[in-house]
């Protein structure tokens, strides 16, 4: 009987953790457009702007941090031994949205104006490109595995007593044009903004940086977790920009090169 509740507990748990990422991705989107919700990236009281700059660099170093270190095999090592290897990606998401969750509630903004389109077909066009970034980065956890991406396939495995198995090394479509059309996305919409202010360039700026180098040690731990296959697609797929036009891949390798909200 308790390792039915166990096995009931840990499916909550993937569950809970899952579904409160869901509500603050969704927010996110809503809060870096500045529509639908409550505050925006832009909205609330500025304050002194020395303050604005540090809380908000306090903020993204915090997320920055806790996303890295999570993400890194020794830490993982280390983690399993306090927490059920069932759980520890819904752990990961659980923390990496709490995280998020404090990064938008206390982000005081910078409204100085560093570009603003106007009305018209270029700002319309803008907001074309926004959204779609945001259709590549959903698109990208669906190409690979959004179920183990998320932690829900491992907290099932443990549910239906079955081991679990990581995802096999492939690329799907998105993934043979680059390495990381997750990370593409997330560019896309940090810096397709018809407005810019300075605290959403401050963000940007700061979002891109982590992503230059959380993709660095990302494919630095997956070359050795993988070994000479997953060379041999660094070698042949570029990591942001595809090569035009594409050409065939020799080493026919596949691999889940982002299986993470940012990082595995």
């Amino acid at each position: 009987m308790r390792a039915v509740v166990r096995r009931v507990l840990v499916l909550g748990y993937g569950a809970v953790a899952y579904g409160l990422f869901v509500a603050a991705f969704g927010y996110m989107i809503c809060f870096l457009a500045g529509v639908v919700v409550a505050k925006g990236i832009d909205d609330g009281a500025a304050g002194p702007a020395w303050l604005a700059v540090t809380l908000d660099s306090g903020l993204l170093l915090l997320f920055a941090v806790q996303h890295s270190v999570m993400a890194r095999p020794w830490f993982k090592r280390r983690w399993t031994r306090v927490v059920p290897p069932a759980v520890e990606r819904s752990t990961y998401v659980l923390a990496s949205t709490l995280v998020l969750v404090l990064l938008m509630a206390a982000w005081r903004p910078l409204p100085p104006v560093v570009w603003s389109v106007p009305a018209g077909w270029a700002r319309i066009a803008l907001w074309a490109l926004h959204l779609a970034g945001w259709v590549l980065v959903l698109a990208s956890t669906f190409a690979i595995d959004h179920v183990d991406l998320f932690g829900l396939r491992q907290v099932l495995a443990r549910a239906r007593q079955r081991r679990y198995e990581a995802p096999a090394f492939r690329t799907p479509l998105l993934y043979r044009l680059v390495r990381n059309p997750l990370m593409v996305g997330f560019l896309v919409v940090f810096w397709a903004a018809p407005h810019m202010s300075v605290g959403r360039l401050l963000f940007a700026v700061a979002s891109t940086a982590y992503i230059g180098a959380g993709v660095r040690f990302e494919e630095r731990d997956l070359s050795a977790q993988l070994g000479e296959p997953y060379r041999r697609y660094l070698n042949d797929v570029p990591r942001y920009l595809p090569r035009l036009p594409l050409r065939r891949r020799s080493s026919g390798v596949a691999g889940v090169v982002n299986a993470d909200l940012t990082e595995r």
